[in-house]
């Protein structure tokens, strides 16, 4: 199995971007804290904001905020933002795959691993990935 740089990085920079929903932040200052090429990130991010998962504000104020709130996008939304497919064979939907005689049942274990990878994609969402209390020190809740 495969994870893509697009994948790792889009979720590196959301995180940046859960860390502090209250400000935006700029593709430099997020490529810089989590030591992504910038030129790359810039092009992962506009994938993102096309997919709803981020939004952007032009001008000395602007800069990038989520799309909707941490607790709402699973690590399958970036996935699927920036790869499409979860899975793929030598870059290939796994839904048409079909194969003869002996193989026949391969397909089967392929899509098998994609539902497995879907669902621990889609069971985790930025908010759970954020170390312990991060999101209580945002809200401003949390233990004194």
């Amino acid at each position: 199995m495969h994870i893509s740089a697009k994948a790792d990085y889009a979720t590196r920079a959301l995180l940046e971007l859960a860390r502090e929903p209250g400000r935006p932040l700029t593709c430099e200052a997020i490529a810089s804290s989590q030591d992504i090429p910038f030129r790359f990130l810039k092009s992962v991010v506009g994938e993102l904001r096309r997919a709803g998962l981020v939004r952007s504000q032009r001008g000395c104020e602007g800069g990038y905020w989520l799309g909707r709130p941490a607790g709402e996008i699973a690590l399958l939304d970036i996935v699927r933002a920036v790869d499409g497919e979860v899975i793929t064979l030598r870059g290939e939907s796994l839904a048409a795959l079909d194969y003869p005689g002996p193989a026949v049942g391969l397909p089967g274990v392929w899509r098998q691993v994609e539902a497995g990878a879907a669902a621990v994609l889609g069971g985790l969402t930025l908010a759970s990935l954020l170390p312990a209390g991060a999101l209580e020190r945002q809200s401003g809740v949390g233990v004194s």
